[in-house]
């Protein structure tokens, strides 16, 4: 097996999971980034109001995502994206909650993704005065990224397992969760109201 899997991010437009307005997706084959990717996302119905502490963090608005596809149009190009790899995103119980909470809001049947959380993987890989995803991304020497940009947040995770993978000597995320005692963990299916 190889290492191969693909880092994802959401920033969302208020506190419901299902507030998605951006992704930033990062595939990864072999321990290498080969492509990135991400787009706006007009939250579903209902879960569209922007708070102004959630623009604050990312400085996306309403009007950014007025002619941005909806979630429910853009959703099927995301599981293109990322196939059946393993997902991997920082303090991923957020973003598998985004993916999940979205998917249910728009009716639209999730596929079971396994997933790992590079947050707990660098909690395990390095010893650091804070895991924030600016600070494990530095010790796994990627900078000077643009933190909140969902793209850039992708990257940065995708790095983070990487150099965390590197250092363990693991060749897939699989052993590197092993490795290191982390969970992969299983998305339940979205719950898709009869």
């Amino acid at each position: 097996m190889a290492l191969d899997f693909t880092a994802i991010d959401f920033e969302t437009a208020n506190g419901s999971r299902a507030s998605a307005c951006q992704v930033g997706l990062a595939r990864v084959r072999d321990g290498v980034v080969v492509e990135k990717t991400g787009w706006l996302i007009r939250p579903p119905a209902g879960h569209d109001e922007f708070l102004e502490w959630n623009t604050r963090i990312h400085g996306i608005t309403a009007a950014d995502v007025a002619d941005a596809l909806g979630w429910d149009e853009q959703i099927e190009d995301l599981i293109g994206f990322a196939g059946d790899d393993v997902l991997v995103a920082h303090n991923a119980s957020f973003d598998m909650g985004v993916l999940r909470a979205a998917c249910e809001a728009t009716a639209f049947d999730l596929p079971a993704y396994r997933y790992v959380c590079s947050l707990q993987v660098a909690r395990k890989a390095y010893t650091l005065p804070s895991y924030r995803l600016p600070v494990a991304a530095e010790a796994a020497g990627f900078t000077g990224f643009a933190h909140h940009d969902a793209v850039a947040d992708a990257l940065a995770c995708a790095h983070i397992v990487i150099d965390a993978a590197r250092r363990m000597a693991a060749g897939d995320v699989t052993t590197l969760a092993e490795t290191l005692k982390v969970r992969v963990s299983a998305l339940a299916p979205a719950v898709v109201a009869a």
